[in-house]
């Protein structure tokens, strides 16, 4: 059964030269990348943050990965963990020589940015469907409680994370079964944490990325991460099911924490992992947030009662929403595989590079040798639609390629790629297949990209 819904004139309210749709790593980085291209941008987001999984998940470990041989990423990726330093927005990160973000506080890094960049900001607007011209994408029509609205644009970038642009547009996009999809996280912080006695039980039982093997869990590593150390929490959890706090079957409620503050904030609590959920399915969001929620109550009084330091400790703060990894990808003009990001591919069309760091479908690798690849041009180009880019975790790619393009740098190399890319086309009246990619390089050079 269907309704039918009458014909409608939508309102016009903005023209801007690049469009992003989607403010989290990839699309906050493509909007600045264009904007410092010199061309006008207009950023959308659906909440009332710019940031993304940085600021409405409350992922806040933004470059847990590095370690002392690690060859980075640079350009604006860089930025947002440095401007978050020096806006008191970041703490020193346990596990790596990087600083873990503060979520909360990085709503405001991430509006300064904006604002002195020069990007209209359009918060608390929905997108529904694109403005299509056959092939050609035109803009974007947008829910809010200004009712429906159009805003058209020289150039789209989707940074959705799910490829909602690029798949209402009529772009091929490609989907894991809903079984095989990496799960979805519910992230949380607690206070009243007692910091010296949490760490010093941290420090009397150490554990490491081979403890992450753990449950129903197998992880594949090359062997050196066996013995790292990792903020992992695994005991509590096995004690609270032992004492029947935590149902027998729930042998996923374990994971790291991210920080811990002298004010007893104890913060990105990866603890929450929930197999079976689409992030295109409302329905399935639904069930994982009240899920999630349930289990991440469950994990606080765990700690509360097991784990030394947490025992006046009380639950902070859930993220807005959940933590997705893995939805829709674009079929794109070229698709990243395996081979690329686990043997140091290396492209002409590089527009950053990206360390060998794959954390994702089993697999954990740490780029603590040097080693890295490039990311290339082609891999943000869908096919069947004109006029669009795609940025962040939807770029095209198998799943292995996907387990290291969906870090949240990694996002910040596609986003700012795309965003240069969308200022070149549009200043050489080019098309996205057209535009000249050593032009696209010398400008992302000038933004301080590391192409090679």
């Amino acid at each position: 059964m269907k309704i039918r819904e009458s014909a409608r004139d939508t309102e016009i309210i903005h023209e801007t030269d690049v469009l992003v749709v989607g403010s989290g790593p990839g699309g906050l980085a493509a909007a600045l990348g264009a904007a410092r291209a010199g061309v006008s941008v207009t950023l959308l987001e659906r909440f009332g943050c710019f940031g993304g999984n940085i600021t409405a998940v409350g992922v806040e470990g933004f470059a847990w990965y590095r370690h002392d041989e690690t060859v980075d990423s640079e350009g604006v990726g860089i930025e947002f963990e440095e401007r978050a330093k020096t806006m008191g927005a970041a703490t020193p990160e346990p596990q790596s020589k990087s600083y873990a973000l503060d979520g909360e506080a990085f709503k405001c890094v991430a509006d300064a940015l904006v604002v002195e960049s020069g990007i209209t900001p359009m918060l608390h607007r929905t997108f529904v469907s694109p403005v299509m011209d056959g092939e050609l994408i035109r803009g974007v029509i947008t829910e809010s409680k200004a009712g429906r609205e159009a805003i058209l644009a020289k150039r789209v970038i989707d940074a959705t994370g799910d490829a909602d642009v690029a798949y209402r547009a009529g772009a091929a996009t490609i989907k894991s079964p809903k079984e095989e999809m990496i799960g979805a996280s519910v992230m949380f912080s607690m206070s009243g944490v007692d910091k010296k006695k949490f760490i010093d039980n941290v420090k009397a039982d150490p554990q490491t990325y081979k403890d992450w093997a753990y449950g129903e869990w197998s992880v594949e590593t090359s062997g050196k991460e066996d013995d790292m150390f990792s903020p992992f929490l695994r005991k509590p959890f096995e004690e609270a099911r032992q004492s029947g706090l935590i149902p027998e079957n729930l042998d996923t409620i374990a994971g790291t924490w991210g920080a811990i503050y002298d004010t007893g904030d104890l913060t990105y609590l990866n603890l929450v992992h929930l197999a079976g959920i689409d992030g295109t399915d409302p329905d399935d969001l639904t069930q994982g947030e009240i899920e999630g929620r349930k289990q991440a109550m469950l994990a606080v009084e765990a700690l509360r009662k097991f784990n030394p330091g947490c025992e006046n400790a009380k639950l902070r703060n859930f993220g807005m929403t959940l933590g997705i990894r893995d939805t829709r990808k674009i079929d794109a003009v070229y698709n990243m595989t395996s081979p690329d990001v686990r043997e140091q591919g290396q492209f002409a069309d590089s527009i950053g590079i990206f360390p060998e760091f794959i954390d994702g479908y089993g697999i954990l690798i740490l780029p603590t040798s040097g080693r890295y690849f490039q990311v290339p041009y082609r891999t943000l180009v869908p096919q069947g639609v004109e006029n669009l880019l795609v940025a962040g975790r939807a770029t095209g790619g198998d799943k292995v390629s996907h387990a290291a393009t969906r870090n949240m740098m990694c996002c910040t190399v596609t986003g700012q790629g795309a965003g240069v890319a969308a200022a070149i086309s549009i200043k050489s009246s080019s098309t996205f297949l057209e535009v000249d990619v050593p032009a696209v390089q010398k400008e992302l050079r000038r933004q301080s990209v590391r192409i090679r």
